[in-house]
């Protein structure tokens, strides 16, 4: 292992290099007596365009598009609706990933939000920031979609009913451990694993979607006629809209992801706006059309019953090859945990970089030049979660705090604009843009708060509802853990 110190004979590029000055070790040379040439081990520049569209649209597509369309059309109440908040959920995330596209090439730092928060507000909100990816965002995302990949795995072996917990858990610790060991060994084998997966999983997508066409041209489309599709069953309030968009929204969340690597990217100012340019319009023409293909094959009634959307989808058009839809889903989550472990690690590593974190995770290891600690830590939280929590109560734990943190990353964006107007930025968003996407973010925030504090005083405190009080406060223990851990004199 190494840290950003100076070490002989290193076989990493110096892409690194942002964070605060180094100590400087001299290995001596044992033949001589003399010190050496030194250089710096740092991560690899080893990701070009294609690597970049694919830890985008494999962070993107895991498993949200196979589990959210349950939620979705819980609460919005209507076909019809649902459709629409899947378009709106990619605009929002489109609006998104422009604006940290800038930020991105403006602060060519790896670590995403955390790295741009604490550049433009300071280290307390870096701090803060990172307090809540680093215990709840991430791993609940990476346990969300490694017990949605066991329980595809299983659910052919138990068709006639849901999967034994004891079994799911298990089969998602073997996936989590062996992904943890393939990033540790090699970046160039997660990224070629991330490249392939998101491969199989389009072409998943794209059977799906061509199944749902063909339907459409027998005249298989009842539920997606307009005197249908919006022939509300209930009457949806703004609270449950909020939850059907934060389903949603979980579907698309990734988008963000390859801001966290930045400093792997090769030529970042070309390759990271190019990059979302071409992911995020695929990934919501994907969604939309897959979502309407469902509705080719199910009645609501049949899609808010199925627990494996998809296994249903192929039950019902497939036939015999319907095992191609559980197998399908697997692999998609499969790559899902890979580019959510590799881009989290990075975020842990950028953090213990700037000194928020135990320096330890600032290490990467000397022969594969990969940040080993980090990537134990991240494994390890996503474990206690995923023992604790069900899939759709974990789902909503993560979806609204992901909303705040990017309406504090796009405030930053608004507040770089006027404490450094002429700093030099090759991308820049039009203030329309950031504009509307702000108060979408932020809003979201406020009204399922609302909704929680409401639910706690009228209908008692249930499993869902205690969670979300809970997370209510973590901001506060974060801020009391920066107070005792940072110097004195980075405290602002």
């Amino acid at each position: 292992m190494a840290g950003e110190n100076e070490i002989k004979n290193s076989n990493c590029s110096s892409s690194l290099g942002q964070g605060p000055p180094a100590p400087t070790t001299h290995l001596p040379n044992s033949m001589s007596g003399q010190d050496t040439t030194t250089e710096k081990v740092t991560l690899k520049k080893e990701i070009g365009l294609v690597s970049a569209c694919a830890i985008i649209i494999g962070n993107i597509i895991g498993s949200g598009i196979f589990i959210s369309p349950k939620g979705v059309l819980e609460h919005s109440g209507s076909v019809g609706l649902a459709l629409i908040i899947w378009v709106l959920g990619g605009g929002v995330s489109a609006l998104g990933s422009m604006c940290y596209a800038e930020l991105g090439v403006t602060i060519p730092k790896s670590g995403g939000d955390y790295s741009y928060v604490t550049e433009i507000f300071g280290g307390l909100t870096g701090f803060l920031l990172l307090w809540s990816a680093v215990l709840i965002m991430y791993p609940t995302s990476l346990a969300v979609i490694a017990l949605t990949f066991s329980n595809y795995v299983l659910q052919p072996v138990f068709p006639d009913c849901i999967p034994p917990y004891d079994a799911t858990r298990t089969l998602s610790l073997v996936c989590l451990l062996l992904l943890t060991w393939v990033n540790s060994s090699s970046v160039r084998w997660a990224t070629r694993i991330q490249d392939i997966f998101t491969a199989g999983k389009l072409l998943a997508l794209g059977l799906i979607i061509v199944v749902g066409f063909m339907q459409i041209f027998k005249g298989n489309y009842e539920e997606l006629k307009p005197s249908n599709a919006f022939n509300f069953w209930k009457t949806p309030t703004v609270g449950q809209l909020a939850l059907a968009f934060l389903q949603g929204s979980f579907a698309f969340s990734g988008w963000n992801f390859l801001n966290y690597v930045t400093e792997e990217l090769v030529d970042p100012r070309r390759n990271l706006p190019r990059a979302i340019y071409i992911s995020i319009p695929l990934v919501t023409f994907v969604y939309t059309f897959t979502n309407i293909a469902y509705f080719t094959a199910m009645t609501p009634e049949e899609l808010m019953s199925s627990n494996a959307v998809a296994v249903t989808f192929g039950e019902k058009l497939l036939g015999y090859f319907s095992w191609i839809m559980p197998v399908s889903v697997a692999l998609s989550t499969f790559g899902g945990i890979n580019g959510y472990l590799f881009t989290s690690s990075r975020l842990c590593f950028s953090g213990a970089r700037e000194g928020h974190l135990p320096s330890l995770l600032a290490m990467i290891h000397f022969k594969y030049c990969t940040p080993v600690p980090a990537l134990l830590v991240c494994c390890g939280a996503t474990i206690i979660i995923m023992l604790v929590g069900d899939t759709y109560t974990l789902i909503n734990y993560v979806s609204f705090i992901n909303y705040l943190c990017y309406g504090v990353t796009i405030m930053g964006l608004i507040v770089l604009r006027f404490k450094k107007p002429k700093m030099f930025r090759p991308i820049k968003v039009r203030a329309v843009q950031y504009n509307m996407l702000l108060p979408v973010c932020l809003s979201l925030y406020h009204v399922y708060k609302e909704e929680d504090i409401i639910a706690f005083f009228v209908y008692g405190c249930d499993h869902t509802t205690l969670i979300s009080l809970l997370q209510m406060h973590q901001q506060t223990y974060g801020m009391h853990v920066y107070l005792a851990w940072c110097p004195k004199d980075q405290l602002m």
